[in-house]
């Protein structure tokens, strides 16, 4: 199509059209010829409106990166399911948990294309999936106002989880939405200077596991944590008011969650930091050449590798241990299914090289689906056993 639209040897003499009409009426249908010529380039180029808005919308799929939502999705159903083992799920709040994860991830995916294409990480060199900024899709301004109406709906989602969890709901999903931002934004982007990582085991890990857990389960711990206080508040609501709790009694809620739900925090974060080390391994040409100093930039390519096969084992490791502690049983398929799911993808992963870890980076994220899955069927069918 490029050549078609500006290429010069078409517009002399590389159209059929042209030189057909040129036969007979000279210089004249020449120029009759271009025009028919640009005419036609430009329908094509155009499209009709149903192909323009079909390609559109493919564009914006693109740019959300579905094949990598399993890391937003899974810490939340997780999440849900530990706070399952204590008390009856409150399904609605655990939907709008799943929604707000998934807006966020959104955003931050949204900006990190933005951003890429505007300091020059993503650029025809890149070995990844096509970037819709940097390939001329969709404009960084579009990019960047979809950006903030994308976050504007998770902070509203966010203020109605604070009405059931809190304000330690409201000030985690605002630090959660300005770090989606940070993390290739501002003068410090955490991506750029290698705290990527540590970003998504924090937050696709501890924040978004335990404070799903929080919504759900901050009633029982409250009772067992600070009793006095509930009852005179007369409930979890008011309990966690914007007014009536105490810094000290929400951090005293966070620790008083169940040490096993901190090791599978830490399992599915680990898991997540997995995703972004392979994505990290496949640009370390592009992102040394754009100045974007991730840590697998930092460490190179043979020390990334390793630092990927640790990732796997810890996850592994941590979720076997919650399950031992957590009361074992149907606990332990989720550490078996990571085990080896993880071994049989790292196999591949140490001798594969350039875009072909493309498939890895799709593997490792539906290896964290799958074990998520199987950790949450595990857990509730522990609860119903217990029961």
């Amino acid at each position: 199509m490029k050549a078609l639209s500006g290429s010069p040897e078409v517009r002399k003499s590389g159209s059929p059209v042209g030189a057909a009409q040129t036969v007979d009426n000279g210089g004249s249908q020449d120029a009759d010829a271009k025009s028919t010529t640009l005419n036609h380039t430009d329908h094509e180029t155009s499209g009709p409106p149903d192909f323009r808005t079909s390609g559109l919308i493919k564009s914006w799929l693109l740019a959300t990166r579905p094949k990598t939502l399993a890391a937003g999705a899974v810490p939340v159903i997780v999440g849900t399911a530990l706070g399952g083992t204590l008390v009856t799920v409150n399904w609605l709040a655990a939907m709008a948990c799943l929604v707000g994860a998934l807006l966020i991830q959104i955003g931050c995916n949204f900006a990190n294309d933005a951003f890429d294409s505007i300091k020059g990480a993503d650029t025809a060199a890149r070995v990844g999936p096509q970037r819709a900024v940097a390939s001329g899709l969709i404009s960084a301004r579009s990019m960047l106002l979809a950006t903030a109406f994308v976050l504007v709906l998770a902070f509203l989602i966010g203020l109605y989880l604070s009405t059931i969890a809190g304000w330690p709901i409201f000030i985690l999903g605002v630090i959660s939405l300005i770090c989606a931002v940070a993390y290739t934004a501002g003068p410090f982007p955490l991506a750029y200077v290698g705290l990527g990582d540590l970003f998504v085991l924090l937050f696709f890990g501890w924040a978004a596991v335990l404070g799903s857990a929080y919504v759900q389960a901050g009633p029982h711990i409250a009772t067992q944590l600070i009793p006095f206080q509930f009852q005179l508040s007369g409930g979890w609501g008011p309990l966690l008011s914007f007014t009536n709790i105490s810094t000290l009694d929400a951090v005293t809620l966070l620790a008083g969650m169940p040490m096993w739900w901190w090791l599978v925090a830490t399992g599915v974060g680990l898991q997540a930091t997995g995703i972004i080390a392979v994505n990290n391994l496949r640009d370390i040409a592009t992102d040394t050449v754009a100045g974007k100093r991730t840590l697998a930039v930092r460490l190179g390519d043979p020390v990334t590798r390793f630092y990927i096969v640790l990732l796997h084992v810890a996850a592994t490791v941590c979720l076997g241990l919650a399950a031992q502690h957590g009361g074992g049983g149907w606990l332990w398929l989720a550490p078996s299914i990571a085990g080896s799911g993880g071994l049989a993808l790292l196999a591949g992963l140490m001798r594969t090289y350039g875009p072909a870890l493309n498939g890895y980076l799709a593997r490792s994220a539906a290896l964290e689906l799958i074990t998520g899955l199987c950790l949450t069927a595990g857990l509730i069918i522990s609860a119903r056993h217990a029961l």
